[in-house]
């Protein structure tokens, strides 16, 4: 029973803690990279609402047909719905469709229907701000291009042209017949045909006039553009996102939305954060399968208190987009990196000097040496150090993180 017996001292003793002892790591060489992560949305770009301006028709607003899928691309110059049987066109502009265009019609909308019929190889004349009759043929082989018949003028513009007509045979004829009575006149030897000269000269001024007029009328009645059968979307093409219409119902402003046919994923950061970034900087998307996927950041908007950072991927296999549609995904942007590899600590190995200097603490023969460094970037919990002055410090010593 005696040797079972401690006493109080020798059972202090041996469950006392052990020395205190140093806790060190190895000064490594490796390449720092300094970077934000976060996780964002997939989405596709810059959703839009796409509405068609349906005043200007004499019958209600009825969707007859081409009702989009979601998920399908609206292309330029191509119809993207049917409203009493008739397209409506999607073309690329900032200026929305306020109304009917016709000929002589001048303005910003005219200035850029033409640069958008120019752009399709149209050929729309000289492009400027007034509908003439190269916009109207222009117009006409758009109409032609998207499987339509061209819009129709006004009704009483066509009879216009039927009156301006009949006033031109009226006049051919009396000049016809002012000619012949001064042939007659002539025939017969009358000395003075002063009458029948002026009644020639009055009827071919007449007939100009009434040329002139026919030629306006036909001008006035050459193809329209009505107000809704075009959809001005800012870029083309787009993807539909959702369709709010439906075959046999009425239109009554947006018929869809749509956004840009690239998928972006949009992370969120405060204004901290967002100060370190900039539109153009490398980007990396992780879904946790694969490879990453190289990305860019394409731009940095405020929203609200906080920033929405938009990234794009460089390139999508369909495999890739498939994956990356609306799944929520790691987005990893380096904002600093050392060019290559350079002499790395923990950060818990640097402490402060009495001169404000940062410095660690080498184990050199059992002895602690205290290095001065110069500390660069930080990132991953190590920084980058290089010895300062004189002072020596190598790849593999041993510098304390703590006791």
């Amino acid at each position: 029973m005696g040797s079972r017996i401690t006493s109080p001292e020798d059972a202090a003793a041996r469950t006392a803690p052990p020395m205190r002892s140093q806790i060190t790591a190895p000064v490594a060489k490796m390449a720092l990279s300094s970077r934000i992560v976060g996780r964002g949305d997939a989405s596709f770009d810059g959703a839009v609402n796409i509405r068609v301006e349906t005043s200007g028709l004499t019958t209600p607003p009825i969707v007859t047909g081409k009702v989009p899928a979601v998920g399908s691309m609206i292309t330029e110059g191509k119809a993207l719905l049917e409203i009493t049987g008739r397209p409506v066109i999607g073309l690329a502009g900032v200026l929305p469709m306020y109304r009917t265009l016709t000929p002589g019609s001048k303005g910003p909308d005219v200035l850029q229907l033409e640069q958008t019929l120019d752009r399709l190889g149209l050929d729309p004349g000289t492009v400027d701000d007034e509908y003439d009759t190269d916009t109207s043929r222009a117009v006409e082989r758009l109409y032609e291009k998207a499987g339509y018949d061209a819009p129709e003028p006004d009704g009483r513009l066509t009879q216009a042209v039927d009156a301006a007509k009949a006033q031109v045979d009226t006049a051919r004829n009396r000049l016809r017949q002012a000619r012949a009575q001064l042939d007659a006149a002539k025939d017969a030897n009358v000395r003075d045909t002063s009458v029948q000269q002026g009644a020639v000269d009055d009827a071919e001024e007449n007939l100009v006039d009434a040329q002139e007029a026919d030629g306006e009328a036909k001008f006035k009645a050459s193809t329209p553009l009505p107000v809704s059968e075009i959809a001005y979307v800012k870029t083309l093409p787009r993807r539909v996102d959702e369709v709010k219409v439906e075959r046999g119902g009425t239109v009554d402003g947006v018929v869809m939305s749509a956004s840009g046919a690239s998928l972006v994923v949009t992370l969120k950061v405060d204004a901290q954060t967002a100060q370190r970034l900039k539109a153009g900087m490398a980007a990396t998307l992780d879904l946790g399968e694969g490879t990453p996927i190289a990305a860019k950041v394409r731009r940095i908007t405020k929203n609200g208190n906080q920033y929405d950072v938009v990234v794009a991927p460089n390139r999508l296999t369909p495999s890739q987009l498939a994956l990356l549609r609306d799944a929520n995904v790691r987005v990893t942007i380096p904002v600093r990196s050392t060019s290559g590899k350079v002499l790395a600590v923990p950060v818990a190995a640097l402490s402060s000097g009495s001169d404000g200097g940062s410095r660690v603490e080498v184990l050199r023969n059992g002895e602690a040496d205290l290095v001065p460094v110069i500390v660069g970037l930080s990132a991953d919990g190590f920084a980058q150090v290089a010895p300062k002055g004189n002072a020596e410090l190598s790849e593999g010593e041993q510098v304390v993180v703590g006791r």
